[in-house]
């Protein structure tokens, strides 16, 4: 492979997601502040709600792997994960305006096109995801490369992701003020979320090249549990990561509640955003650099400590900005290496996947990231749902109105839960990955090797 070509991968893979996270930002991070504090969705309804996000989450998490057996079984003249890439951002794209769209329906009616509207949306973010995050393993077997492309696009994700977190409140503030509708001013910025998706996913589209290839096979859908769960390096990295991811999207979830109903003034907020986003991009820039001198099991222990020491800080940091900007600096600096990890961990579980089962799976085996975010968004969507409800902060209009018990409730769900579902995430995968630089070089030589004589056997087969 050329450097041209290793280029072209590089940043046709990293800057494809780049609005993909804002859009997926937008949804995961802000829609239940959107239904509370926007369309005033509160008590039985809110509920109801909460369990609506819960079970269709989980659910579409479920079927997660079924698409990605579609995306493995496909045959097309622009390769197996393009065609579903494309259509999938257009039909997410086209949810997603929907989700913000107003059509005048309220109350309980609202209640039930949101379970509709939500439900397609989860459907298109599948098909999309699953295929972009699967072409991954693809494009190249280096660990290094592999590492090198994975940085570039945590690096856009988080661009993305960190341009909504900052420009939420100035932006529809601003657009509500000129449109004169706070509603009007989601759709809006929904809106230009999309455009920026879809445009960024062309380039995708037209720059990446897949360079892995293995022997032609299909993958029957009733042996897709078997492959999942015969591959135990794949599960335990999955419930891992659930539990990490679990912790992460409650805090970030929990973030604009925080300054609105805590901290006393949500203005500030995208500054934090801003300076968290900042710190991210610096970690996953730094993560080539750290892992030329530690290998990944210290990187993973260093960025849990960090992430661990900025929960402790933050839960004590009240109402001083510059103490919450110190202990955001530290969780999201060892977050951003957490995240990268977690998709360096999933991509070799496609190798080991194929030396085990004597089958490449990559879309198969990469529908387990959309799982992990999907089902810990099932996760932070309950806890953040009950927090709002049981502390009162649903029905609040300001910091004055939530009480002191309010407050401890929301800065344990916010805080103290997560911190624990980390330092769990990180002792399951010290005590059951061993997926190691030496194994894994293992494994490829391996893999390589029968690659070279199922072609021989096929070319005898042929004469």
């Amino acid at each position: 492979m050329t450097l041209a070509s290793m280029a072209r991968n590089r940043w046709g893979f990293g800057l494809g997601t780049l609005g993909r996270d804002m859009v997926a930002a937008l949804v995961s991070m802000y829609l239940m502040f959107y239904l509370t504090d926007v369309l005033d969705v509160s008590g039985r309804q809110l509920a109801v709600v909460t369990v609506i996000l819960v079970v269709m989450r989980v659910f579409d998490a479920v079927n997660d792997p079924i698409m990605g057996v579609i995306v493995d079984n496909t045959h097309t003249r622009w390769g197996k994960f393009k065609p579903w890439i494309f259509w999938g951002g257009l039909l997410w794209g086209i949810g997603t305006l929907l989700m913000f769209f107003d059509t005048g329906v309220d109350g309980w009616g609202y209640v039930i096109l949101f379970a509709v509207l939500y439900l397609v949306w989860e459907i298109a973010f599948t098909i999309n995801d699953i295929a972009y995050w699967s072409m991954l393993p693809s494009l190249t077997l280096d660990q290094k490369e592999r590492e090198r492309i994975g940085v570039v696009a945590r690096i856009c994700a988080n661009v993305g992701l960190f341009s909504v977190a900052v420009g939420l409140v100035p932006l529809t503030g601003w657009l509500t003020a000129v449109l004169g509708s706070e509603r009007t001013a989601w759709f809006v910025l929904a809106l230009g979320l999309v455009l920026i998706m879809l445009a960024f996913q062309s380039l995708n589209l037209v720059l990446t090249r897949e360079r892995v290839t293995a022997p032609p096979q299909a993958t029957p859908l009733r042996e897709l549990f078997s492959v999942i769960f015969r591959n135990d390096q794949l599960l335990w990295v999955t419930v891992a990561m659930v539990a990490y991811m679990g912790g992460y999207i409650t805090t970030t979830s929990f973030g604009l509640y925080y300054f609105k109903y805590i901290f006393g003034d949500e203005g500030a907020y995208s500054l934090f955003a801003a300076v968290l986003g900042v710190t991210q991009v610096a970690a996953l820039a730094a993560f080539p650099l750290v892992s030329k001198v530690l290998r990944r099991r210290q990187i993973h222990l260093l960025a849990t400590v960090l992430c661990l020491a900025g929960y402790a800080v933050f839960l004590f940091s009240g109402t001083s900005l510059a103490m919450v900007a110190v202990a955001g600096v530290l969780l999201f600096s060892g977050q951003g290496a957490v995240q990268l990890l977690m998709v360096m961990f999933i991509a070799d579980s496609v190798e080991y996947g194929e030396w085990k089962l004597g089958r490449r799976n990559e879309s198969v085996t990469f529908s387990l990231q959309p799982f992990i975010y999907k089902f810990s968004n099932a996760v932070a969507s309950g806890i953040v749902g009950a927090t709002l409800i049981i502390s009162g902060i649903d029905e609040a209009t300001s910091a004055a109105d939530v009480s002191d018990d309010g407050r401890l409730t929301l800065r344990l769900s916010m805080l103290v839960l997560p911190a624990i579902l980390m330092a769990g995430s990180y002792l399951i995968l010290r005590a059951r990955y061993k997926l190691d630089e030496e194994f894994y070089a293992r494994i490829v030589r391996e893999v390589k090797e029968r690659h070279v004589v199922q072609a021989g056997d096929q070319a005898q087969h042929d004469q």
